[in-house]
């Protein structure tokens, strides 16, 4: 019984040190310039600056929107576009994955202001026992490069 309650431990450390070392490369790596090539509403930018955090598939999911498509208007824009994600799932019998997996999703962003909320979907492969399939999310996070940090002087 201790053994499992190590390795729960173990795991919720592991957990909380791959969140703290993402949100410590987001804000070291922030510019203020963003690659844009123009349109006339729609704008493609590589890296939107957004964190974002939710559930997924009986798990958890942490996502920096990567590539998309986005259309602002006003303090809002929405995203449509690809997020490079860390999914975190425990498995349940003898064989597991791992319980952080990397993957890539699909969604939709709405960011208004500094708020982020996002409707990801994420595929699961099939298995020996179970059929591939789409999982839908919910996320909610913040937009990076719409705070402003005080510069001292």
């Amino acid at each position: 019984m201790k053994d499992v309650d190590l390795l729960k431990l173990i795991s919720m450390k592991k957990l909380l040190f791959s969140i703290l070392l993402s949100i410590h490369f987001l804000s070291i790596g922030q510019t203020s310039h963003h690659i844009q090539i123009p349109t006339k509403e729609v704008l493609v930018i590589p890296y939107w600056g957004t964190f974002v955090s939710g559930y997924v598939d009986r798990g958890a999911f942490v996502n920096f929107t990567g590539p998309a498509l986005g259309y602002g208007f006003g303090k809002s824009q929405i995203l449509i576009g690809m997020l490079p994600s860390l999914r975190f799932k425990e498995d349940s019998g003898t064989t597991k994955n791992s319980v952080v997996i990397p993957t890539l999703g699909f969604g939709i962003t709405y960011t208004y202001k500094s708020l982020a909320f996002q409707v990801p979907l994420y595929y699961t492969t099939k298995t020996s026992t179970s059929n591939g399939k789409w999982n839908i999310g919910l996320g909610l996070g913040i937009k990076m490069s719409a705070i402003r940090f005080k510069k001292d002087s």
